[in-house]
C-alpha cells in the first residue's frame, strides 16, 4: 500500500481527496500547511506528496524546495488556473507534475498512479532483471543505471526526479536522432494523462541545469525549435 502525503490549507480538499485516495486502496496523511508537512517527512517520507503551492507557514514551493535538497520523492502540485507562472516554476524546481484547481479527483488519482508506476519501475522492481532497460548505459561522459536510479557525468553524481531519469534515458539511448515532445511526452507520462508542451520543456531546461551544475560545458542536450530534442554524444 503506498503512503500519499496530501498537503492543502482547504480542509474540504484534505477531506474530499484523502476519502478518495484512501478508497483507491492508498494510504493517505494529511497537513494543511508546509511546515507540519516537513516536520513529519524529516522523520519519515512517504512514497509521493501532492502539494498545493499557496499555503500559509510554508508554502509549496519551499517545501519543494527542502524535500529536492533529500529526495526525489515523486511530487504533483496543485495550482490555482491562473498560476501559469507558478506551475513552470514548480516544474523547473523539480516536481514531477501539476493539476490544476478545479480538479478531476480522477485524473488526479491517474496521475499519482503513473508516477508510482515510473518510480517502481526505474527502481527495478517493476522491471525483468534480463531487460535492456535495466542495464547500464554508458553515452560519453554520461553513465545511468536504471535498477539504482544513478546518473553520473564525467564521474559527478546527478541527482534526477523520476521524469527527468526518463527523459535523459529516452534521449540518449539513440544518440543523434530527434524526439518529438509528443515521443518525449509518451517515455514520461501515460495516456490518460494530458501534458502541454511547456511542461516537456519545463522538465528539459530543469534537466540541463543539473547537469550544468556537475559540468559547466554540459550541451549534449540540444533543442531543435520547433521540432524537439536529441542527444549528442560529446
Amino acid at each position: 500500500m503506498s503512503k500519499i502525503a496530501l498537503v492543502d490549507d482547504d480542509r474540504n480538499i484534505l477531506t474530499s481527496v484523502s476519502m478518495t485516495l484512501e478508497a483507491e486502496g492508498f494510504e493517505v496523511e494529511t497537513y494543511n500547511d508546509g511546515q507540519a508537512a516537513l516536520d513529519a517527512f524529516n522523520k519519515k517520507l512517504p512514497d509521493m506528496a501532492v502539494l498545493d503551492i499557496k499555503m500559509p507557514r510554508m508554502d509549496g514551493m519551499d517545501l519543494l524546495q527542502r524535500l529536492r535538497q533529500k529526495t526525489q520523492m515523486p511530487v504533483i502540485f496543485l495550482t490555482s488556473k491562473d498560476d501559469e507562472i507558478d506551475e513552470v516554476l514548480g516544474l523547473r524546481m523539480g516536481a514531477d507534475d501539476y493539476v490544476k484547481k478545479p480538479f478531476s479527483q480522477r485524473l488526479l488519482v491517474e496521475r499519482i498512479r503513473a508516477l508510482l508506476r515510473r518510480q517502481e519501475a526505474t527502481s527495478g522492481d517493476a522491471i525483468t532483471a534480463n531487460s535492456n532497460d535495466t542495464k547500464v548505459m554508458e553515452r560519453g561522459d554520461l553513465r545511468m543505471d536504471p535498477l539504482r536510479h544513478a546518473v553520473s557525468w564525467k564521474g559527478n553524481d546527478v541527482s534526477l526526479t523520476v521524469t527527468e531519469f526518463l527523459l535523459l534515458q529516452a534521449l540518449a539511448q539513440r544518440p543523434g536522432f530527434v524526439k518529438s515532445r509528443d515521443q518525449l511526452m509518451d517515455v514520461a507520462y501515460d495516456d490518460q494523462v494530458y501534458v502541454d508542451d511547456r511542461t516537456i520543456d519545463s522538465h528539459i531546461k530543469r534537466l540541463r541545469k543539473k547537469m550544468r551544475a556537475a559540468d559547466p560545458e554540459f550541451s549534449a542536450i540540444e533543442t531543435l525549435y520547433g521540432i524537439g530534442y536529441r542527444y549528442n554524444e560529446e
